[in-house]
């Protein structure tokens, strides 16, 4: 199926993770991997059929089973994560987590032969050759597709505050960017990715994505990777925007996090709010900020009337919300700073030994 169904959006509150993570070898450096662990043995039965690769074959995807709400999302993703690790190690891999690998060089790795892959590399050229990213994928489950594209409108304001917290890749290609999350930069040469507009209703994005399959602009609607979108196929309101993360508490604050406030405006759009409808180009440069500046970012306020700094937000959400987690990442170093912090006391190999799990 190439395009999705508002009928599959039937449930509210389920929650699914996706979590890519990087193959690495002995000296902790990215390797081809992903051929042997998906394809070529047998994977845990946990991991079964929850096991994917990524454009690049040193990238891997683990996913959660469909859970009923994030009461159990924080042990399952520990389990399946000592258990990519176990399984990984069996066959001579490592596994390390962050935005991106300090390390990866995209022209000195192979990827993927999956014709999916192929036939993106063949129409996107350079900016998929050099993609080496990864991300942490929050789905929620939402019980009317109209919603669905509501909440995803209304979320978009949060999602800068999302990548503020989880930014995890000041290093690209070696070199120190300057930036907190270079994976958002990175992966925002591709088309269809970043902060989407806002639609009018669930129909004008399903029109969208017609359009898109019949003009040859993607191949299905998996190729839409905006930060946030209304996924068609898994009837979910499918949150892209923070970095990988390499602690799986930060993960489980995340989900708990996007679970609470996808609900919470569930219940918004029941009541009738009419929502903010922001203009893409505010949200772009809030999102730029948090790209920049990761823990120290402030944004533009919800109602454009002067900026809030990272901490008023999370302070705000915690108690709007009764979520705590979030509070404990903004509180504790950065990933960003973390790496430069090792890299610059210890250097190159040590950072790698520090994003492994």
């Amino acid at each position: 199926m190439t395009t999705g169904s508002p009928d599959a959006f039937s449930e509210l509150g389920t929650l699914g993770v996706e979590e890519e993570f990087f193959l690495v070898d002995t000296d902790g450096r990215p390797t081809a991997g992903s051929d042997t662990l998906v394809y070529e043995a047998d994977p845990p039965a946990l991991l079964a059929d929850r096991l994917d690769h990524e454009l690049f074959k040193f990238v891997i995807e683990t996913q959660t089973p469909k859970l009923d709400g994030p009461d159990d999302a924080g042990a399952t993703i520990r389990e399946i994560r000592d258990t990519l690790v176990s399984y990984a190690a069996e066959h001579g891999y490592g596994v390390a987590a962050a935005g991106l690998h300090p390390g990866a060089r995209w022209r000195e790795h192979e990827h993927a032969e999956k014709p999916r892959y192929r036939s993106q590399l063949d129409r996107i050229q350079y900016p998929q050759h050099r993609n080496t990213t990864a991300g942490l994928h929050v789905h929620v489950g939402v019980d009317d597709a109209d919603k669905a594209m509501w909440i995803a409108n209304e979320i978009r304001w949060y999602l800068p505050v999302m990548l503020a917290l989880s930014a995890n890749s000041p290093f690209w290609d070696g070199h120190d960017t300057g930036l907190s999350s270079a994976r958002a930069k990175v992966f925002e040469n591709l088309p269809n990715t970043g902060m989407p507009t806002a639609f009018d209703s669930y129909a004008a994005f399903d029109a969208f994505e017609e359009r898109m399959v019949e003009h040859g602009s993607m191949e299905d609607r998996g190729e839409i990777w905006w930060d946030v979108r209304p996924h068609s196929g898994h009837g979910t309101v499918e949150v892209r925007a923070p970095d990988a993360q390499h602690d799986p508490a930060v993960v489980e604050a995340f989900v708990r996090y996007v679970h609470a406030l996808v609900v919470d405006l569930a219940e918004r759009y029941a009541d009738g709010e009419p929502g903010y409808g922001h203009r893409r180009e505010l949200l772009d440069e809030n999102k730029w900020r948090a790209t920049r500046r990761g823990h120290d970012a402030s944004f533009i306020a919800r109602d454009g009337d002067g900026t809030v700094t990272l901490g008023e937000v999370v302070d705000r959400e915690c108690e709007r919300l009764g979520v705590t987690g979030i509070r404990d990442v903004y509180e504790a170093e950065s990933g960003a700073a973390f790496q430069r912090r090792v890299h610059e006391r210890e250097g190159a190999r040590a950072l790698y030994d520090a994003i492994r799990l």
